[in-house]
């Protein structure tokens, strides 16, 4: 089953959800605003993205202008930020099995269908 990583408040997120309904894929949604993420969790996320913590990171969010923005941190340190601050992920992931996407843009999501 196709897992999204979901913000209802964002439209790239809606739009993402809607993508995948439109293609007829079941979907579990996952909306980490209100249940965060563990740790471990997004490590697992991140491996499947085959990305670094930074590069998950919204670093326009105010949370990390105001917080982490010239600070240096380790990508443990960076995976308990976004872990205490979900806004700071990047949306939506799409996971597919052993493969993930950060669908933007959406057509991204194609790549792991």
């Amino acid at each position: 089953m196709i897992k999204i990583y979901h913000n209802p408040r964002c439209s790239k997120s809606r739009e993402g959800l809607c993508f995948l309904k439109d293609q007829n894929n079941e979907v579990e949604i996952i909306n980490y605003i209100d249940n965060p993420l563990t740790i471990n969790e997004l490590k697992n996320i991140i491996a499947l993205l085959k990305i670094k913590p930074i590069d998950l990171v919204r670093v326009k969010e105010s949370i990390w202008k105001d917080n982490y923005k010239d600070k240096v941190l380790t990508d443990d340190q960076l995976i308990e930020a976004m872990v205490a601050n979900p806004k700071l992920i990047e949306r939506p992931i799409v996971v597919n099995g052993n493969k993930a996407v950060i669908a933007r843009p959406l057509e991204k999501i194609n790549e792991i269908l």
